[in-house]
């Protein structure tokens, strides 16, 4: 059945067709013999007077509008780019030409991480002249390269980004700003901007060309998670810093205090901590961190399970006791092992090297705390 109750007049000019065609159709040839057609239901009058007939064209005035050019192409590309946001991607990559200084390895390191982010989002900030002209989604690490996935937004961002990086000032601030962030007398760098499979190094005299396959590259990702705790992490030391310029000396003690952040002491914990006056990236505790403190923590395993009992509900009493029973023929490392295993799987991305070394501070546990961090082996080299 056909709804009569059209709502508007196009969808009535619709019905109007279709009811035309099905009275064509049974007054046709095709009925058997013997049995004659149906009259057609009569149209209701109010519903001929308001119905608004499809518009007459004939095959060539439709193909007409269809081409190129044509009136029918005009409106929808007005509509598609009215509608449409400029959005675009690019990967930067960049290598050191110094054999001593490696990026990846830099940025893959918990200390170094931070200030190689800082100086990669001052540089691009100089490029555009805006801290949210480029937003990047995820810095990768390949050997010898650091690959930054950029996300441009608006096209006259993206311009200034290509003149930046045609006129080498994007390079020159980037060198500038990590000779400072690391404390180096230099950091010569190489770099290369690609947009799927254009090199755009190629053609950067041709700057619309580079904008349409920046714009063509739409990006395939949403920002990482990482990206954003070391955005938070920038946001909140300059805030930090304003805060340290404002305040009284005796209440900015606790803004250098070298002691981990506390529960709702620091607008972004989970991003660095400090360690002896150092900072240190956070991460998840991974495999090597796990055997390294069942081998090393010996006796004083349940006094750190103590110390993170009380954030992780996993470890609440008497699981500590009962892990010590069950586990008491194993020895130290089996216990030390399975207590930080509960800890592991209860709390997942939560479960920080943040948070242990937190916990072994508190016991005294200081070497074991260098130790996971690296500090030992560093000092060695």
């Amino acid at each position: 059945m056909l709804a009569w109750a059209a709502e508007g007049p196009e969808e009535r000019g619709k019905l109007w067709g279709n009811l035309s065609c099905l009275q064509g159709l049974a007054q046709g040839p095709w009925l058997p013999s013997g049995l004659s057609p149906r009259p057609p239901p009569a149209i209701p009058a109010a519903l001929q007077q308001r119905a608004v007939p499809w518009p007459c064209r004939s095959a060539e005035a439709e193909a007409a509008a269809l081409r190129p050019g044509g009136s029918g192409c005009r409106r929808v590309l007005k509509m598609a780019g009215s509608s449409a946001p400029w959005i675009g991607s690019a990967y930067l990559f960049l290598q050191s030409t110094c054999k001593t200084i490696a990026l990846p390895s830099l940025y893959e390191s918990s200390q170094k991480k931070p200030s190689v982010f800082k100086a990669l989002k001052l540089a691009l900030a100089d490029s555009t002249g805006s801290v949210n002209g480029v937003d990047m989604l995820k810095v990768h690490c390949s050997h010898p390269h650091l690959i930054v996935q950029l996300k441009f937004c608006k096209q006259e961002n993206c311009r200034r980004f290509l003149q930046s990086y045609r006129e080498g000032v994007l390079q020159e601030s980037l060198q500038n700003h990590l000779q400072l962030a690391l404390a180096m007398t230099t950091v010569p760098l190489e770099m290369e901007l690609k947009a799927g499979n254009e090199h755009l190094d190629n053609m950067l005299k041709d700057e619309d060309r580079c904008l349409e396959c920046i714009y063509r590259e739409k990006p395939d990702r949403l920002r990482d998670e990482e990206i954003t705790e070391l955005e938070e992490y920038l946001q909140s030391l300059i805030l930090h810093q304003n805060i340290n310029n404002n305040l009284p000396a005796k209440d900015c003690s606790s803004l250098n205090s070298p002691s981990l952040p506390s529960e709702g002491s620091s607008p972004s914990p989970q991003v660095t901590f400090l360690f002896q006056g150092q900072q240190f990236a956070n991460r998840t505790l991974t495999p090597d961190d796990h055997q390294k403190f069942a081998k090393l923590v010996s006796k004083k395993w349940k006094q750190v399970g103590r110390s993170l009992q009380r954030n992780c509900r996993a470890l609440r009493d008497p699981v500590i006791d009962n892990l010590a029973l069950e586990y008491d023929r194993e020895g130290l490392y089996e216990q030390a092992y399975q207590l930080l295993l509960r800890f592991i799987q209860s709390e997942g991305k939560k479960a920080t090297i943040a948070r242990l070394i937190a916990a072994l501070e508190e016991n005294g546990l200081t070497s074991l705390a260098e130790e996971l961090l690296g500090l030992h082996s560093h000092e060695d080299s």
